[in-house]
C-alpha cells in the first residue's frame, strides 16, 4: 500500500516576505514556485529560497501545522529557522 506524504513549507520571496504552503509533491511544487506558477502570491512576490520544511503522513495534521505556521509572526518564523533541524541552511 502506498502511503501519502504531505509537506508543509516556508519559502522566502524575492521581496523578503514569507509564504507558507502545503503539498504532496514537494519537488514539483518547488519548481512551480521557482517558475512563478506555484501560487498567485509567489508569482507576485517572486521566489528566493526554501527556508523550512516538515513532512507529515496525515493530511489533517499537515493542515493544522500549516495554519499554525501561517499565524506565526515574522520574528517567530525566523527563530524557527534558526533553531530547527528542519530548516534549510
Amino acid at each position: 500500500m502506498n502511503t501519502w506524504k504531505w509537506y508543509v513549507y516556508i519559502i522566502e520571496c524575492s521581496d523578503g516576505l514569507y509564504y507558507t504552503g502545503l503539498t504532496w509533491n514537494f519537488e514539483k511544487r518547488m519548481q512551480q514556485h521557482a517558475s512563478g506558477k506555484g501560487s498567485r502570491f509567489t508569482a507576485k512576490h517572486g521566489f528566493k529560497k526554501l527556508c523550512y520544511v516538515e513532512q507529515f503522513s496525515d493530511l489533517t495534521q499537515a493542515r493544522i501545522r500549516e495554519k499554525q505556521l501561517k499565524d506565526f509572526s515574522r520574528k517567530k518564523k525566523e527563530l524557527l529557522f534558526e533553531r530547527s533541524e528542519k530548516s534549510i541552511k
